[in-house]
């Protein structure tokens, strides 16, 4: 590695240049250097700006996007918080209806019961209303037949027929005395 320095370090001071030192064209650099900055300002001019409003493009865009699922996200959160709320009303409003339903059938039961048992009530009056004229008319006849076999009793004991009406006023005495 010496080797190359001294060699190097000799051959240094033969060369008058520090541009043909190193190997390099001054003129050829020069064209290069304006054709850079020429390629630069066209890059400035046309290209840099179209990329940059590109990004800036998609960076709003990326952000418009985040900004729309955090308000899809917080809407969700209060649409779910409104769906809550309302499962939670309608629960209760149909606990009430319930409610409601058990006290009208109970009383629709209750209204039924009380009007079932005015009808057997008024059935068994009726039957006992019944059961009294069928009596009556029980009596009546068993009291028409009585006073019959008692006026033919009597026509068999006295041996002749009487009147109706005498028939009728002493079969009446003899009653009278029965009870």
């Amino acid at each position: 590695m010496t080797a190359i320095f001294t060699s190097f370090a000799s051959s240094a001071p033969s060369q008058t240049n520090l541009f043909d030192a190193l190997g390099i064209d001054w003129k050829t650099l020069i064209l290069q250097i304006i054709a850079f900055l020429i390629l630069v300002w066209l890059l400035g001019k046309y290209v840099y700006p179209w990329l940059v409003k590109s990004v800036d493009d998609r960076q709003a865009n990326i952000e418009a996007v985040n900004k729309a699922a955090q308000e899809a996200r917080a809407s969700a959160l209060q649409t779910e918080a409104q769906v809550e709320k309302l499962l939670a009303k309608a629960r209760i409003e149909a606990s009430d209806i319930m409610a409601t339903a058990k006290l009208e059938s109970e009383s629709v039961i209750n209204n039924a019961e009380e009007k079932a048992k005015k009808r057997s009530d008024q059935i068994v009056a009726d039957a006992q209303i019944e059961i009294q004229k069928e009596v009556v008319a029980a009596k009546t006849a068993l009291h028409n037949e009585t006073v019959e076999l008692v006026a033919m009793a009597t026509e068999k004991i006295i041996g002749s027929k009487m009147s109706p009406k005498l028939d009728e006023s002493i079969i009446k005495e003899t009653l009278e005395k029965v009870k």
